[in-house]
């Protein structure tokens, strides 16, 4: 059984929310720790977040949770940087990683049976590149197997993990999720959130947790 390693990034200051959104509330804890739940629900493993901005603060949100905590001191530098650091940490936990899942912290609607379906498809077709499809794009969370992880570790700047996903288009599988779509930027979105936070439980996967 091929082993599937999840980094969960979170290192950003939220400059357009005004206020750090891995700390909004949200089904009863922190955004990042409901997200951190997901991610444990689901198949993969290792599992590490990456913090930057307030990681002190941070850290407190993800205490007692079987994952590994990931520093990125260059977290200002752009997203390049966080998946760097995510994939030194997960290599370096377990070398023999086929491949690794990369989300955001900011997709509310993202599910542990999503991130299932992700890694089934992968085992399935052994496509190198499984890609949620929304919004007429395919973007995170997405899979990406062993043989771009030197790819995946270099990359420049502020470009993030959809750059490798354009490049490699032809090997891309993707699997539908029109909710990927909906992330939190701005005050105003977290208010939409908030009032279909009904929908958002029916939809986690880990309602109970």
């Amino acid at each position: 059984m091929s082993t599937i390693g999840l980094m969960i990034l979170a290192a950003g200051a939220s400059t357009r929310m005004g206020t750090p959104k891995q700390l909004l509330p949200f089904q009863g804890r922190s955004l990042l720790r409901y997200m951190a739940e997901v991610t444990i629900a689901s198949c993969c493993t290792p599992v590490v977040v990456v913090l930057g901005s307030q990681s002190e603060r941070m850290k407190l949100e993800v205490e007692g949770l079987t994952l590994d905590i990931v520093e990125n001191q260059r977290w200002a530098e752009g997203m390049s940087t966080s998946i760097a650091a995510g994939m030194t940490a997960l290599t370096a936990i377990n070398p023999a990683l086929d491949a690794v899942v990369i989300i955001l912290c900011d997709q509310p609607f993202v599910s542990a049976p999503l991130l299932d379906q992700l890694v089934a498809s992968y085992r399935t077709t052994h496509r190198p590149i499984i890609a949620s499809a929304y919004a007429n794009t395919a973007g995170v969370p997405a899979l990406f197997e062993r043989s771009l992880f030197a790819e995946l570790m270099t990359l420049k700047a502020t470009v993030g993990a959809k750059h490798l996903i354009k490049q490699h288009a032809k090997k891309v599988l993707q699997v539908s999720f029109p909710k990927g779509a909906i992330d939190l930027d701005t005050p105003a979105q977290y208010q939409q959130l908030l009032k279909d936070t009904t929908t958002v439980a029916l939809s986690s996967g880990i309602k109970t947790l």
